[in-house]
């Protein structure tokens, strides 16, 4: 099995893993005030989506602003979210940290054993070095959990999204645009491009967009706007066409939930297709062994 393969399987076993997925037991709001969840990558994300189900109690924050400013860890309680557990920066800052709370799949990692408890992550995989699908699913509908008591949405969710990503047409550079709730989705959407196929790819929130990351864009650009079709966005859409730019805009859930779900169906699901319209076997994180020694230098 190759990488695009083990992705493709990951994607695939999530749906049997929505079944089965067993949430936290939601903080209180008063507790939530106190709280800073902190992550690297997909995990940022994951950490990002509890700041916003929260209705921003609790706040989301790079772990290696916490190192620099060593204040903010000693006075609250962090939840690091790591996969792995051994991202060197969310070790240091677990140290420090006036309670500390490890959400990862590895209880023994040196970042479990550094924070005062752990939420063990556990789902089915491949077993293969690929891309994050179930992994980050698992992650973010644990840290969601966390801050608000959820219902997830059944599997059909899974099959709206693989009927429209299938339609999709894009280009190599591409805008991914998302809201409150989907902006940390159109952040992991980008990751996907990025480690999939290599490709120049912006994220960015709605509203911004238009005041920053449009000057850079050019006729045959894609832009994927995660919001549910509104007069703004069809406004937005609509004038990027008459210039020439390609729009992708799903029709998404109406729920904020479901909506995340989707767009994490969605991203994973588009760069998937993508990369096997391409012909791709391998992941281009996987063969780009330079620039993953350069990250695997700086991570861990």
């Amino acid at each position: 099995m190759n990488s695009i393969e083990a992705y493709e399987n990951d994607i695939k076993l999530q749906l049997k893993f929505l079944k089965l997925f067993k949430k936290q037991k939601a903080l209180s709001q008063t507790s939530q005030k106190n709280i800073i969840f902190s992550g690297s990558g997909d995990s940022l994300v994951s950490s990002m989506l509890a700041e916003s189900f929260s209705g921003g109690l609790v706040k989301a924050m790079d772990p290696l602003d916490l190192y620099q400013n060593k204040t903010l860890a000693k006075s609250s309680q962090v939840y690091f979210v790591s996969i792995s557990g051994n991202t060197i920066t969310n070790i240091k800052v677990a140290k420090t940290a006036k309670k500390s709370v490890a959400i990862t799949a590895e209880s023994n990692s040196r970042l479990a054993k550094a924070s005062s408890s752990v939420i063990l992550l556990d789902f089915p995989n491949s077993g293969m070095f690929t891309a994050g699908s179930i992994s980050f699913l698992d992650s973010a509908l644990t840290c969601i959990s966390l801050v608000q008591n959820i219902k997830v949405p059944n599997i059909s969710i899974y099959k709206r999204a693989e009927s429209l990503a299938k339609k999709a047409k894009l280009s190599k550079r591409i805008f991914v645009l998302g809201n409150y709730y989907t902006y940390p989705v159109a952040m992991y959407c980008a990751a996907k491009f990025y480690e999939l196929l290599g490709y120049d790819v912006h994220y960015s929130r709605i509203e911004q967009f238009s005041h920053m990351e449009l000057f850079s864009a050019k006729k045959g650009d894609t832009v994927i706007i995660f919001e549910k079709k509104n007069p703004h966005t069809k406004q937005l859409a609509k004038n990027l066409q008459k210039i020439g730019i390609n729009v992708v805009h799903p029709d998404m859930p109406s729920e904020k939930l479901a909506q995340v779900i989707f767009c994490i169906f969605y991203s994973q699901l588009i760069s998937l297709y993508e990369a096997k319209s391409k012909k791709k076997k391998e992941c281009h994180f996987v063969t780009a062994k330079k620039i993953r020694d350069v990250s695997n230098r700086m991570i861990y």
